[in-house]
C-alpha cells in the first residue's frame, strides 16, 4: 500500500458521516481495472498513479527562484502554513503548495474560465466553450491584469504562477493526479504552464455564480406565457422589512449627503418608491411591470409573454455550464454575523461564517497559513484562513489584527437587452451600429477545432448566438407600438459589471494585510466584482459591515426586473452608485451585525435601488433571534455558541403551517399515523427526525399542488410531464383540448424550490383560504381542492404515500436523512467519467441535518427532490481575544488526490457540526506540526 493512504479517526457509531474504508475502495479500484485491463496492467495504474502523485511534505527540496528558505508545516489534517521572509517567497511557496493538492482542479477552473473546457474534456464541452468565449472572461482576465491591477499585486501573481510552474516542471500528467492518468486514455492532454491571467480569470467564474438576480430576471419573463401580473407579483412578494431586519440598521450616513445629490437625478434618488422593492415601473415594451411587489396595473397578461422558448433556451444553457463555485444563479447563499466584545465571554469580538456552496470534491475552499517570520515592508502579511487553489492570497479569514467573512450580497449586477439585429449591426437610439466582433478558435481534444465568431453591443455580448432556441429571440417578445419591427426576432445582450477590467485581486491583498477599519474599507472599495456582504472585527474590540462593488444605476422607470428594449438609450445604465455612498455600519449600539443574504438597508432609508430580488430573511431574522435570546438579561456568548448557532435546524415554514396541518381531518388512518408524527415535534429537522422527513415530503406537496402544476414548462423539472390548457386560451379547455407539456429544467434548478421567497408567498396566502392558487384538479384517485385545506389534506395524502414508497410504510423507520443525503462528486470525471472511476473519484452518501432556508442550510429543491444540492461550504468562527481559540472546517479536505488520507478526512466531522482548531500563532502552529517540508533556494 503506498503511504499517507491511512484513513483517519472513524465514524462513531450512531454519527450521520458515513465513509468507506479508503484500503478497501483502493483494493476495489485495483481488481476492476484489472478485469477490464489485464491484471498487471490495471494494478500498475491504480496504485503506482496513486503514489506518485501524492505530494511530498516532509525533508528539502529545491526551489528556483526563491531567495531563502521557506518552511511548509501541515497539521495531520494536512492544511498547510507557509513561513517565508519576503512577500514574493511567501506567494511562491503558496503557488507551489496548492499545485501539490490541487493541480487538476487548478487546471480544470482556469480552462473553464478560458472557455477551453474541450481542450480537455474532448467534443462534449464545445457548446460549453462557445458560451463562455462569448462572455469573454479570460479576455477581460488579461485586459485587468494589464491595465488595472498594482504592480505590487503583478508581482505577487507572477511569484505564485512561479510557484505553481517549479512544481509542474519535469511532471508526466500521470504524476500529478490521478485523473490525468485516466484523461490519457482518451487524448494526449498534457497540463501548461501557469500564467498570472489564469488567477485573475477566476475571479470572474466567481463573480459569475455570485451574480445576483439574472436567473429571476429570466424566470419572470418565462411566467408570463401561463401567467398574469398579478399572479406573478404574487409569486414575488415584497420584501418584509418590518419582520425580518435589513443588515444596515444604524449605518452612519455623513458621507451619503453629498453623493446623494449629485448622483440623485441619474439615479432613482428618493421620489420613485421603487426603492429595493420592485416598485410597479412600467417600463417600455411592456417588457417591465412583473417585478416585486409590481401591482398588476402595468405589463401584459397571460399568454403575451416575451422570450418564452428564447429565454428558455438561455437557462438551459446556463443549467448546462459547470458551476464555478456555487449552485448557477439562484439558491447561493450564505451566513455571516459579528458580535461585539461587550456580549462575549472574552470581552473581544466573535466572527462567524458559512458560505453557502454547491457541494464539490474537493471542496471549492483551500485551507492555509501565510506568515511572514517579521512582518515588514518587505514581508508584510501575516494572514490565515480560505482561498481558492488557484488563486494568491486569502479570501476570508484573519490576520494578527483584524478578521472578516463574507456572503453573496445579492445586489443587481446584470441586466438582459432585447436587441433589433438588422443585418450586420443593431439598432439603437433610431440607427443602425455595427457589431463589435471577434473570432475565437475552439481546440477539441480528439477532433477538429471550431471557429465561432462573438458578436457584442453597446450592452454587451449576444447570448443569443449561442443557442439554437435564443437564434430565435424575441419572435414572442411583446413590445409596444413604438418598438421596432421584430423581423425574424430579437437578440439577448447581456450587460454585466463583470465583464469590465477591475480591481478586485488587489482588494484581495490588501485585505489581507488590513490593520484597522480604515484599512479594511479602503480594501473594499477595491473589492468590485462580486458584490459581497463583508463583515469585520478586530482585536481593538470594533465590529462592522460594509457594502462593496460596482453596482449600477438605472433611469427611472427602470428596475431591472425583466429584459429591457436596448434599442431604447433611456434603458441604458446611466452609473454606479458612487462608492461612498454605499451602505456601511460601524460599531453599532445594538452590538452585533447579522448578514445572510437579506436586504441590506431599508428602501425608506436609502435612494439607490440595489436589487428586487433579496433573499426573505428568513435565516438572517432567525440568527438575530438567537443573538437576542443569548444576550438578554446580560447573557454571554462564548466560540462554541456561535458554532451551535450555525448548526440550527429551525424550521420556520413548519412553525408557520403545521398548526393548521394538525387540525385537518385526513379521514385516512393511514395519513393520520403520519399526521400525527407533528404532534409535539420542534420543528427542528434533525437527521434522524421521521417529523422533519413528513413534514418536508408535505412542503413539498403544497408547492408542487399549489403553484409547481400552474408554472409553464421551461421552469419545471426536466421530463415531468402535464396536461394542461394551450396558452392564449380565454377560459379552462376541455380534457379533450389540453396538450401534454413536459418540463425542461435541471431538478435542482427548477421552481419552486421551497426557498425562502416561497415561504413568503404562502405566509401571504394563508390569511386567503379561498385563493384560486389553491384550487388543483383531482388526479386519479386523489382528491381535487377548492380551498387552502383541501390542498393541504392532499398534500398529506399524497406525502404519506410518497414516503411510504420512498422509505417504507413502517413510519418508525422514517428519517429525514434518508432522504436528505449529500454525495459528493469530482466535478469532472466524477460525473461524466466512467463507472469505476466515478467509484474511485466520488464519495458519500451521508445523511444530514438542516434544511432549505435554515441556518444550517443544507439546501434541497423542493421541485426536484429531497437530495443535498447546497451546503455550508466551510464553517468558521473567529474569536479575537485569542485567536490561537479560533475555530474551522472545510467540508472535504486539503488533498484533491482521491487516496490521500487528506481527500474528505474533514467531511465526517463537518456532517456531524464539529469545528477543527485553527491555529495561528507560531507556537501554536509549532506544536500541532505533524509534516515539515523545507523549500530551499
Amino acid at each position: 500500500m503506498p503511504p499517507n493512504t491511512t484513513a483517519s479517526t472513524g465514524q462513531q457509531p450512531g454519527k450521520s458521516g458515513r465513509r468507506k474504508g479508503r484500503k478497501a475502495r483502493l483494493i476495489v479500484l485495483v481488481l476492476v481495472l484489472a478485469l477490464i485491463g489485464g491484471v498487471a496492467f490495471g494494478a500498475y495504474w491504480s496504485i503506482s498513479t496513486v503514489r506518485a502523485s501524492f505530494p511530498q511534505t516532509k525533508g528539502t527540496l529545491t526551489l528556483e527562484g526563491l531567495s531563502g528558505p521557506v518552511e511548509v508545516k501541515r497539521d495531520n489534517y494536512g492544511i498547510p502554513q507557509i513561513y517565508a521572509n519576503s512577500d514574493a517567497d511567501l506567494f511562491m511557496a503558496q503557488g507551489f503548495v496548492q499545485a501539490q493538492d490541487r493541480f487538476y482542479e487548478m487546471d480544470v477552473r482556469r480552462h473553464m474560465a478560458a472557455g477551453r473546457l474541450s481542450e480537455m474534456f474532448g467534443k462534449s464541452q464545445v457548446d460549453n466553450d462557445e458560451f463562455l468565449r462569448t462572455l469573454g472572461w479570460a479576455r477581460i482576465a488579461k485586459e485587468e491584469y494589464d491595465t488595472k491591477l498594482s504592480d505590487a499585486s503583478k508581482k505577487y501573481l507572477q511569484a505564485y504562477s512561479k510557484g505553481v510552474n517549479a512544481y509542474l516542471q519535469g511532471k508526466e500528467g500521470k504524476d500529478i493526479s490521478l485523473e490525468y492518468a485516466a484523461l490519457g486514455f482518451t487524448n494526449d492532454y498534457k497540463p501548461q504552464a501557469w500564467t498570472p491571467v489564469d488567477s485573475v480569470s477566476w475571479l470572474k467564474a466567481m463573480a459569475w455564480d455570485l451574480r445576483g438576480n439574472m436567473q429571476d430576471e429570466i424566470d419572470r419573463a418565462l411566467l408570463t406565457s401561463r401567467l398574469g401580473p398579478k399572479q406573478i407579483a404574487d409569486l414575488y412578494p415584497q420584501y418584509p422589512y418590518s419582520r425580518n431586519k435589513a443588515i444596515v440598521q444604524e449605518g452612519q450616513y455623513s458621507e451619503l449627503t453629498g453623493a446623494f445629490e449629485q448622483g440623485g437625478t441619474s439615479g432613482t434618488s428618493g421620489t420613485s418608491g421603487t426603492s429595493g422593492t420592485g416598485g410597479t415601473s412600467a417600463g417600455a415594451a411592456g417588457t417591465q411591470g412583473t417585478a416585486s411587489g409590481a401591482s398588476g396595473t402595468s405589463g401584459t397578461a397571460s399568454g403575451t409573454s416575451g422570450l418564452d422558448s428564447q429565454l428558455g433556451g438561455l437557462t438551459r444553457v446556463l443549467d448546462d455550464l459547470p458551476p464555478a463555485v456555487g449552485v448557477n444563479g439562484d439558491g447561493i447563499g450564505s451566513n455571516s454575523w459579528v458580535v461585539s466584545g461587550k456580549h462575549t465571554i472574552t470581552g473581544k469580538p466573535l466572527l462567524a461564517n458559512d458560505p453557502h456552496l454547491s457541494p464539490s470534491l474537493p471542496s471549492v475552499w483551500y485551507q492555509m497559513g501565510l506568515h511572514c517570520r517579521s512582518v515588514s515592508s518587505t514581508c508584510q502579511y501575516d494572514v490565515t484562513g480560505y482561498t481558492f487553489a488557484g488563486m494568491p492570497g486569502v479570501i476570508i479569514g484573519h490576520n494578527q489584527d483584524i478578521a472578516w467573512g463574507m456572503t453573496n450580497s445579492g445586489v443587481d449586477v446584470t441586466d438582459l437587452y432585447l436587441e433589433k439585429i438588422t443585418g450586420d449591426g443593431y439598432l439603437y437610439d433610431g440607427k443602425v451600429r455595427p457589431f463589435e466582433t471577434r473570432e475565437e478558435t475552439i481546440k477539441v481534444a480528439g477532433g477538429s477545432p471550431k471557429k465561432i465568431v462573438v458578436r457584442e453591443t453597446n450592452n454587451g455580448p449576444l447570448l443569443s448566438d449561442r443557442d439554437e432556441e435564443l437564434v430565435k429571440v424575441g419572435k414572442k417578445a411583446t413590445v409596444d407600438t413604438a418598438a421596432p419591427d421584430r423581423g425574424d426576432g430579437y437578440g439577448v445582450a447581456l450587460r454585466w459589471t463583470a465583464l469590465q477590467p477591475g480591481t478586485t485581486m488587489d482588494a484581495v491583498f490588501a485585505m489581507d494585510r488590513a490593520k484597522n477599519w480604515t484599512d479594511f474599507r479602503k480594501a473594499a472599495a477595491l473589492f468590485d466584482v462580486p458584490s459581497q456582504n463583508l463583515v469585520y472585527a478586530d482585536t481593538e474590540n470594533h465590529i462592522g459591515y460594509t457594502l462593496p462593488g460596482r453596482i449600477p444605476l438605472r433611469a427611472e422607470g427602470d428596475d431591472g426586473s425583466l429584459p429591457a428594449p436596448g434599442w431604447d438609450p433611456k434603458y441604458r445604465w446611466t452609473g454606479y452608485v458612487p462608492q461612498d455612498a454605499l451602505p456601511y455600519e460601524f460599531d453599532p449600539e445594538r452590538g452585533y451585525i447579522v448578514t445572510a443574504n437579506q436586504a441590506v438597508i431599508d428602501p425608506d432609508k436609502y435612494p439607490y435601488t440595489l436589487t428586487t430580488d433579496w433573499g426573505y430573511g428568513t435565516r438572517s431574522q432567525r440568527i438575530t433571534d438567537l443573538i437576542q435570546s443569548k444576550i438578554k438579561d446580560g447573557g454571554k456568548i462564548s466560540t462554541d455558541d456561535m458554532r451551535q448557532m450555525q448548526l440550527d435546524n429551525s424550521s420556520e415554514i413548519a412553525r408557520l403551517l403545521v398548526p393548521t396541518l394538525l387540525k385537518i381531518d385526513t379521514g385516512d388512518k393511514d395519513v393520520r399515523e403520519a399526521q400525527k408524527l407533528l404532534e409535539g415535534w420542534d420543528y427542528t429537522q434533525d437527521a434522524d427526525s421521521a417529523a422533519a422527513a413528513y413534514f418536508n415530503a408535505v412542503w413539498r406537496n403544497i408547492l408542487k399542488l399549489a403553484f409547481g402544476n400552474k408554472l409553464p414548462k421551461e421552469l419545471r423539472v426536466k421530463g415531468q410531464c402535464l396536461w394542461v390548457d394551450p396558452v392564449n386560451t380565454t377560459g379552462p379547455a376541455d380534457e379533450a383540448e389540453k396538450v401534454r407539456e413536459c418540463g425542461q429544467r435541471d431538478p435542482d434548478q427548477a421552481q419552486p424550490d421551497g426557498g425562502d421567497r416561497w415561504f413568503e408567498v404562502v405566509r401571504k396566502l394563508m390569511d386567503q383560504p379561498k385563493n384560486e392558487w389553491w384550487e388543483t384538479p383531482k388526479a386519479g384517485t386523489r382528491p381535487g381542492a377548492a380551498d387552502r385545506d383541501q390542498l393541504f389534506k392532499r398534500a398529506m395524502i399524497d406525502a404519506r404515500w410518497e414516503l411510504t414508497a420512498k422509505l417504507g410504510k413502517d413510519i418508525d423507520t422514517w428519517s429525514w436523512g434518508r432522504l436528505h443525503r449529500l454525495f459528493l462528486k469530482n466535478q469532472t470525471l466524477g460525473t461524466e467519467g466512467p463507472g469505476f472511476l466515478q467509484y474511485a473519484l466520488n464519495r458519500g452518501p451521508w445523511e444530514l441535518s438542516g434544511g432549505e432556508a435554515t441556518v444550517n442550510a443544507t439546501g434541497w429543491n423542493a421541485a426536484g427532490g429531497y437530495g443535498v444540492v447546497w451546503v455550508p461550504s466551510m464553517r468558521m468562527v473567529v474569536n479575537l481575544g485569542d485567536l490561537d481559540k479560533s475555530r474551522w472546517i472545510n467540508l472535504s479536505g486539503a488533498s484533491g488526490h482521491a487516496y490521500s488520507a487528506h481527500y474528505v478526512d474533514q467531511t465526517d466531522k463537518w456532517a456531524d457540526g464539529e469545528l477543527l482548531p485553527w491555529s495561528f500563532s507560531d507556537r501554536a502552529v509549532e506544536n500541532g506540526t505533524t509534516d515539515k517540508l523545507v523549500l530551499k533556494p
